[in-house]
């Protein structure tokens, strides 16, 4: 899988938030986005990802041939605090759902995700009474556990605490092969800690 960022800017009204991007990111690679709150990490992110569409420049998506925009989704997982999932579900129908759009790794099934995520216990209510430490695991588990090749994380340990942070760690670590990982993040040592290249935005707001 390729991603190709070229010359890419990205405008709200009359400001950049990032110009002049350029950058060939191939798989297997983690890369991390970096800079100050408010910089614009989690808008570069959704650019990425398909979500949001640039301004100035494009990004084009391959994988040995061109891939088109519509389909963009069935190559990328995402999972940010601001993308909220089918409250009114169950872990199951949500799972169930999920896996009709996007099949998980090894031909994982309900039980054994349920599993992975740790919440057994709350296989039987509705995602609306979960705690956000618990919809976090779930988003999470859904995301890096897809048969993607592009894995998109913002802020992943958002309301996780010491133990859940631990458990992101070893899933995150467990499930990098052969992908393109893309974190956006302020916190480095718990949330991209395995990644070995930087995206600094705050370069890119320079050259607006």
């Amino acid at each position: 899988m390729k991603i190709t960022i070229e010359n890419a800017g990205k405008k709200y009204n009359r400001e950049w938030i990032f110009r002049k991007l350029s950058l060939e990111i191939t798989s297997p690679s983690t890369f991390v986005i970096s800079g100050s709150n408010g910089s614009g990490k989690s808008t570069l992110l959704k650019t990425i990802s398909g979500f949001e569409t640039p301004s100035e420049g494009e990004i084009i998506y391959s994988n040995k041939k061109v891939i088109s925009p519509e389909l963009i989704y069935k190559q990328v997982s995402y999972a940010a605090p601001y993308i909220d999932v089918f409250n009114v579900y169950t872990i199951q129908e949500l799972f169930n759902f999920y896996c009709q759009l996007k099949p998980l790794k090894n031909d994982i099934d309900y039980k054994e995700f349920l599993s992975i995520i740790e919440l057994e216990n709350a296989k039987q209510k509705a995602i609306k009474n979960f705690s956000s430490g618990m919809k976090q695991r779930v988003k999470l588990g859904l995301a890096i556990l897809s048969k993607t090749p592009i894995l998109l994380l913002d802020e992943p340990t958002s309301n996780l605490d010491r133990n859940a942070i631990d458990w992101y760690q070893n899933l995150i670590k467990n499930n990098l092969e052969d992908r393109i990982v893309i974190v956006a993040s302020n916190n480095q040592k718990d949330e991209s800690f395995f990644c070995d290249k930087e995206i600094n935005i705050e370069e890119y707001k320079k050259k607006s």
